[in-house]
């Protein structure tokens, strides 16, 4: 491999910068991709060892999901410096589906659908244009607003907790909230960039200060174990299967405008469909690979893109440290079981700003588009609709219970269908429809 910078695609670069450059990728997505998988696990009551297991194979995983991104096998794989992970976007569907049917289902409803968004993949080109950005903004808006009732409970301590809402658990979130605040305003680099890693930190020293931790299962953990496949079992139920078919397709937009993104911020030019298409299917082998272990869907991590677009670090062999590093955690089940043991009101401090910002993130988006004519009327009816029906799911209890099962225990997929559908049939406004007539 040739030498090359740290701002440059291809080439490779002293080990002294790309393993402390490599680790700040890691640091920027490490909760988010283990948080997803403590939240379900938490709402289904997965036993704490089942737990840690799966904290072990989600590192694992991730690691291998980023590599598959870097460096394209088949076509499969964006060649840019996409970094993977455990998405938070389907933790409603799984919740659903976990409660109707068990964990199980999840994971077989995962594996189809995974399969899914490797086809989807080999028609990129035209889906580029069935979802503009007013569709992606509006997916990820309502992301962010079915994921905050989530992080508002753990912020509590945790939904079903006998001391739910105790000062204490508010105490310790508070102080994740304001650590990160500090070092976000008041910090700059690779401490900045931590910010979320290191307020959950300070919040678990402060937690086990107050006696709210139980060591016993870190001391039972074994040093080093080999991440196992094929535990969780698989089971196939129809309406499992389309819920997160939908979601495939909203996440599959998702990683579409991640993609578009790192190349514009990082790069410095737009996306090729080649590039999109081999992102997308990346992201469905990979969830199909996760399945087989357990673990929820992988896909792009927004937070790690808006690392590229900061420091305009793009060289992949600084990000292919930070994915052999996600690897190598996934072989030391005492780290996994170091993450299952800490309270849920740590996670919760940092949850609601992440959350939030997943929010924001689209809200950003969104505002670029407008919100005139016939913008504004299809952000209203897909947020009105979708996140109302969302909050109120009883709406739907009358109509086939696969319905509601679908649509009603979250607001992301009837947000998606509603804004995909009103973008397809609603006429454009004349300024937009001049536009698209140029481009051509």
């Amino acid at each position: 491999m040739k030498k090359g910078s740290i701002y440059q695609l291809e080439g490779r670069v002293p080990l002294g910068q790309a393993v402390p450059l490599g680790i700040q990728h890691v640091l920027a997505m490490f909760l988010g991709n283990v948080s997803p998988l403590i939240i379900v696990c938490g709402l289904l009551n997965i036993p704490l060892e089942t737990k840690s297991m799966l904290i072990q194979n989600s590192m694992f995983i991730a690691g291998i999901a980023t590599l598959i991104q870097l460096y394209p096998v088949f076509k499969v794989g964006s060649g840019l410096p996409v970094v993977m992970g455990t998405s938070s976007g389907f933790i409603g569907t799984e919740k659903a589906i976990g409660a109707a049917y068990g964990y199980s289902a999840i994971m077989g409803a995962s594996l189809i659908g995974a399969i899914l968004e490797i086809i989807l993949g080999f028609f990129i080109k035209p889906l580029r244009k069935l979802f503009p950005p007013i569709v992606t903004s509006l997916v990820v808006i309502s992301i962010g607003l079915s994921l905050l009732p989530v992080g508002v409970k753990y912020f509590a301590g945790g939904s079903g907790a006998a001391d739910f809402g105790s000062p204490k658990h508010l105490l310790v979130g508070t102080v994740v909230i304001l650590v990160i605040i500090v070092l976000q305003n008041f910090t700059k680099g690779f401490v900045k960039t931590s910010a979320i890693l290191i307020g959950i930190i300070v919040g678990y020293i402060v937690a086990v200060c107050m006696g709210m931790v139980d060591f016993t299962a870190v001391k039972e953990a074994s040093w080093i174990s080999l991440p196992r496949p094929f535990v969780m079992g698989f089971e196939f139920r129809l309406d499992a299967i389309i819920s997160m078919s939908i979601m495939y397709i909203a996440t599959t937009v998702e990683t579409i405008g991640d993609i578009s993104a790192i190349s514009v911020g990082g790069l410095g030019r737009e996306a090729t469909d080649k590039e999109l298409a081999g992102g997308v299917m990346a992201d469905g082998v990979s969830s199909f690979i996760a399945a087989l272990f357990g673990v929820a869907p992988n896909t792009s991590f927004s937070q790690n893109v808006g690392l590229v677009a900061v420091t305009k670090v793009v060289n992949k062999f600084v990000i292919m440290t930070g994915a052999v590093f996600l690897i190598l955690a996934g072989f030391f089940p005492k780290l996994s079981a170091l993450l299952s043991v800490m309270p849920q009101s740590v996670l919760g401090g940092a949850a609601v700003i992440m959350f939030a910002m997943i929010f924001v993130s689209g809200l950003k988006s969104l505002l670029n588009e407008g919100l005139e004519g016939r913008n504004g009327l299809i952000v209203a009816l897909a947020i009105g609709i979708g996140v109302g029906i969302g909050n109120v799911p009883e709406a739907l209890d009358q109509l086939p219970k696969f319905i509601g099962q679908i649509f009603a225990q979250n607001g992301i997929i009837m947000t998606f269908v509603i804004a995909s559908v009103l973008n397809l049939v609603l006429p454009k406004d004349k300024d937009e429809a001049q536009e698209m007539s140029a481009q051509v």
